[in-house]
Order: structure tokens, then C-alpha cells, then sequence
């Protein structure tokens, strides 16, 4: 038999059960995802159909399954069962209330066309895995924050929020249009269009107060949330160099792209990065701090003189 028979047959249920998780899967998204050509997915495709599944087709939108058309539940493998319990704990550390309720509903409904070698593998696993966090990342005061924010990015409708900034202790109610979210140095942030600020905007999870569903439509058609992301702000951005050194500049990679990161080069036994932000006398210098022991500012002075004065008012305090 031909390796390629097995291949192509796990591939085709792949895609079977992709069809029933999406309500419309475009080829280019197969092809990328099994690393094939779309000739190869039209073939697939044309198989499935000839083995009986209803598929619809439609030029340059993609496929989907004909409505009321359901098979019975999938197996899943002992390495598949194992992935939820990873997947539950990540979701009981990152979700809030309301959303955590859901997962574990849905979880209970997974695991309950398991098998039973499967749920002793899923049972021996749980208690053994945890995955903890210092942060708070959301007010527990308003358990179903991810919850509305969810529906208004599905039913493009906008939120009312009560939102207490990082530099003001007053709250400032604001309308939003929310673009997505994203996870970033252990926090959630929400991207939007705010209607106060008349711009994009991205508030922090935990320092929502307030949050409430609205009637209201969006105003506007936005894009993805990589669109806003990473458009630079370039108003106010300044070119910021520092000397590192080899062994310390790895760990930066986790966090350098927020601070503006442009380019590295080797220099001799050290890495020269540069960087272009918005945010040098207060954030870039608070966290260069957590690795100055080891690197040297280039350029500018005004980020030399800044961390001088936080080193002597730390100093000043102990």
C-alpha cells in the first residue's frame, strides 16, 4: 500500500471536520493548513462528495456543509484528550467568570464521548497540571467582560465602558467599537475604536470598571487586529540605541517588539539594538532598569539622564 493512501485519508476526515466546524472554509486556508496545493484540495474535495457529504461551493467565497447535514461525533486520540486538559487550565487561568462557566460546560461535553481509556488518560493528568499567574486580569466585580466583548465583535455592536486609565485615578466613560483581542506580557488588552478619543484605542482588561452592551451599530468597518497593532504611532517616536550584552540580549526577545524594536548587529562580543518609541523617559527606561547591569546606552542622553534620576530616587528610598 502507498504511504500516500493513509495520508490522504486522515487528510480528507481533516477536512470533513473542518467543514462542520466553520461555516464557510475557503480552499487557500485548507491548503495552507495541510501544506498542500489547492489541485490537491479540489481533489479532496470532489471525493468527499462523491462519498456522499452535501458539500455547497461557491466561486471565490468557499465550501460548506449543507445545513442539517451532521455526522455522528468524532474519536478523539489519547494525545488529542490529553490537549484539553492543557486547554482547560489555560482557559481557568486566562478567561473570566462568565466565559469559564461556558468552557467548562463545553468541556463536559467533550469529554463525554470519550473513550474510556481516554477519560482514565484525562483523569491521571488533571490534578497533575496547573498553570498559575500573579496578574489579575480581570475586575471580578464585572465576571462577563470577555463575554460582551465576544458578542459585540460578532454582532458589531458597540460597548459602553467605564475605563480608569494608567496615569488618571478619575474613570472616563467611553463608547467603543472592539476590533479583537490580544494577550501581551501578562495581561489582556481589548483594541477598539473609541468615541471620545475619535481614534484607535487599546484599554487593559483589569482596569475596565464598567462594562454594558449597547443597540448601538458599528460606525465604522475595521480591519483585522494586526492592522491597528502594528501601525506606528510615529508622532512622537524617538531613535533609541543601547549596547548589550550577547547572553542577556536572548531574553529581550520576549518583550523588545513593544518597546519599538527596529534592528540588532553583532558588535564584537555585544548586540547593538535600536529601537524607535513613544514612550522613552517612562517605559523604555523603566524596563531597560531590569537589564542595565548589563548593557550600555548609546543614544539619547535624555534616556541617560532618565534612568540616572530613577537609580537616585530608588537609592534615595532605601
Amino acid at each position: 500500500m502507498s504511504t500516500e493512501t493513509p495520508k490522504r485519508f486522515d487528510r480528507i476526515v481533516a477536512i470533513l471536520i473542518q467543514l462542520q466546524s466553520k461555516r464557510i472554509v475557503k480552499a487557500q486556508d485548507l491548503a495552507d493548513r495541510f501544506e498542500v496545493s489547492l489541485r490537491t484540495i479540489y481533489r479532496d474535495i470532489r471525493t468527499l462528495e462523491a462519498s456522499g457529504v452535501p458539500i455547497v461551493s461557491e466561486a471565490g467565497v468557499g465550501y460548506s456543509i449543507m445545513d442539517g447535514y451532521r455526522l455522528p461525533p468524532v474519536m478523539f486520540t489519547r494525545e488529542e484528550a490529553g490537549s484539553f486538559v492543557a486547554a482547560e487550565k489555560l482557559m481557568q487561568r486566562f478567561m473570566d467568570k462568565s466565559l469559564g462557566a461556558y468552557h467548562e460546560s463545553a468541556m463536559y461535553k467533550v469529554k463525554s464521548v470519550l473513550r474510556g481509556s481516554e477519560k482514565d488518560w484525562v483523569d491521571a493528568l488533571e490534578s497533575q497540571v496547573q498553570v498559575n499567574g500573579g496578574e489579575e486580569l480581570f475586575n471580578k466585580e464585572i465576571p462577563n467582560a470577555l463575554e460582551i466583548i465576544f458578542e459585540s465583535i460578532a454582532e458589531k455592536r458597540q460597548v459602553w465602558l467605564s475605563y480608569q486609565s494608567f496615569h488618571k485615578d478619575e474613570l472616563t466613560q467611553r463608547s467603543i467599537e472592539p476590533v479583537g483581542l490580544f494577550h501581551e506580557h501578562n495581561f489582556w488588552y481589548l483594541m477598539a475604536y473609541c468615541h471620545l478619543r475619535k481614534d484607535y484605542r487599546q484599554f487593559r482588561t483589569d482596569r475596565i470598571k464598567g462594562i454594558k452592551s449597547t443597540d448601538d451599530i458599528f460606525t465604522k468597518i475595521h480591519g483585522s487586529i494586526d492592522d491597528y497593532r502594528n501601525e506606528p504611532n510615529t508622532d512622537n517616536r524617538e531613535k533609541v540605541r543601547v549596547l548589550v550584552e550577547k547572553n542577556m540580549s536572548r531574553f529581550m526577545k520576549y518583550e523588545r517588539d513593544f518597546y519599538g524594536f527596529v534592528s540588532e548587529k553583532e558588535v564584537g562580543d555585544k548586540v547593538e539594538l535600536t529601537f524607535m518609541t513613544n514612550n522613552v523617559n517612562n517605559g523604555f527606561a523603566r524596563w531597560y532598569l531590569m537589564f542595565g547591569e548589563f548593557a550600555t546606552i548609546l543614544e539619547p542622553e535624555t534616556l541617560k539622564d532618565r534612568v540616572k534620576e530613577i537609580l537616585e530616587r530608588t537609592l534615595a528610598r532605601i
